[in-house]
């Protein structure tokens, strides 16, 4: 158990995807702020850090679906763009709808549906935008860097200087984004539709609640898996040791 409590949330969810539906029904972000030991954020949420080791610990024993340490980074760069970048311009657009259309009929009564629309269009513009600069900047060097280490040719120039600087700003995005869909989790008392709520009501919040855990998957993977051998892949090609 103690090496568990020890062991960094971002590290146990990366070696088992599996885990993350515990720390979810807890309450503890393995996404963003998975840079904690698991004691600290047992302690956060004021949990007990035996009872959560111990799902953990049958967590961690059931093989996973994907194994996403096992991939290579140029592969997770695309299984990222094509499922969860694919998944998120997918569903933005029937999501405004869904929030717009609830706005008009419903917003009288239920006036956070004014709220919850214009958080989700702050989630649109950004999302989009952030996706943009990984699929056009970040992910194409980082699949550069594979390649030339496979091919034995120095690391390529960049105008972003250090990967730090885009991962770093990646990162401060992402952090932005959860803190938002936290926002509007809170206002929809986790995505409960209210009695008086219609068919499309129920439906737009059953899909805010797969959206966000979708997000948390995408910024798992990137945060806790790709970044870090991105990371760990530009020190050993400048010949630097891994901050």
């Amino acid at each position: 158990m103690q090496d568990l409590a020890n062991t960094k949330v971002s590290k146990i969810v990366a070696k088992n995807f599996k885990t993350a539906k515990v720390f979810s029904a807890y309450g503890i972000d393995f996404c963003c702020n998975g840079g904690i030991p698991l004691s600290d954020a047992c302690a956060q949420k004021s949990v007990n850090l035996q009872e959560v080791v111990a799902q953990l610990e049958v967590a961690l024993a059931q093989p996973q679906s994907v194994d996403y340490q096992a991939m290579d980074m140029s592969a997770l760069a695309d299984h990222i763009v094509s499922v969860h970048h694919g998944y998120v311009n997918q569903t933005m657009p029937i999501l405004r709808a869904y929030l717009d259309k609830l706005a008009r009929v419903h917003g009288e009564r239920h006036p956070e549906l004014h709220q919850i629309r214009d958080l989700f269009e702050e989630t649109v513009g950004n999302l989009t935008m952030h996706m943009k600069k990984e699929e056009l900047i970040l992910f194409p060097y980082i699949q550069a860097m594979c390649r030339a280490l496979e091919n034995g040719t120095e690391l390529p120039s960049s105008h972003f200087g250090h990967i730090n600087n885009p991962i770093h700003m990646m990162q401060d995005e992402h952090e932005v984004e959860g803190a938002r869909l936290r926002e509007i989790a809170a206002i929809t008392n986790n995505y409960t539709c209210p009695p008086d709520g219609c068919q499309t009501y129920r439906v737009a919040f059953a899909v805010l609640d797969e959206f966000e855990k979708d997000l948390h998957t995408h910024i798992h993977l990137e945060n806790n898996i790709l970044f870090p051998r991105a990371l760990e892949l530009f020190a050993q090609m400048q010949g630097q040791a891994v901050a």
